[in-house]
């Protein structure tokens, strides 16, 4: 079974590609939202965070403190550097786990992050979703509610869209001008080919 990876910079619509994905029945793992169960649930990520940033990053014995990590890492590089060290290695294993139970010709790991991470190296192929800067920022606005500034520096903790074009296997142009289903549907059938 292949492992693919399918990426792209905030607000280019990377989640609603995965869940076209699921609609053709293949399985994707949703990295933030198991990084985030695992934050909570796993002891060895709690003791490490506890130990770089204090008891406060836990409400409970397993509820993180969000807001009070996000507060911390938001300005201070070297502490996300940190934290990513900390919590990557353990959601890698988990997605592991999690493909060698599925049934399917591949699977899709939907990160933001795989470049910046190295996790592409560990892929058989990448998918980048991609979209005009400008129509990311106004989704993302409308989105969350960010201001501009926030967006922007959100953005910047990411390697731009340009930078992974020549890294990856498949491009899904997400410009509300193409259609994204023909798209989907000839990667997912060319995935499905190599595994044949």
């Amino acid at each position: 079974m292949k492992k693919i990876g399918l990426t792209g910079g905030i607000g280019s619509g990377k989640t609603f590609v995965a869940q076209m994905f699921e609609k053709l029945s293949v399985p994707v793992y949703y990295s933030d939202r198991e990084a985030k169960r695992l934050m909570n649930i796993n002891s060895t990520i709690r003791k490490k965070l506890i130990n770089i940033v204090g008891d406060e990053v836990y409400l409970s014995e397993n509820e993180l403190n969000k807001t009070f990590l996000a507060q911390k890492i938001f300005s201070d590089k070297e502490l996300i550097e940190q934290v990513n060290e900390i919590v990557h290695p353990i959601v890698r294993e988990d997605f592991n786990e999690w493909a060698e139970n599925q049934i399917s010709d591949y699977v899709l790991q939907e990160s933001a992050i795989l470049f910046e991470i190295g996790a592409n190296k560990l892929m058989d192929g990448m998918i980048l979703v991609w979209a005009p800067n400008e129509l990311r920022i106004k989704r993302v606005m409308q989105r969350d509610g960010s201001k501009l500034t926030d967006v922007l520096k959100r953005m910047e903790s990411q390697w731009p869209q340009e930078s992974k074009l020549n890294l990856t296997n498949f491009v899904i142009k997400n410009d509300e001008v193409g259609m994204l289903l023909p798209q989907i549907v000839e990667i997912h059938q060319k995935l499905r080919k190599t595994n044949k």
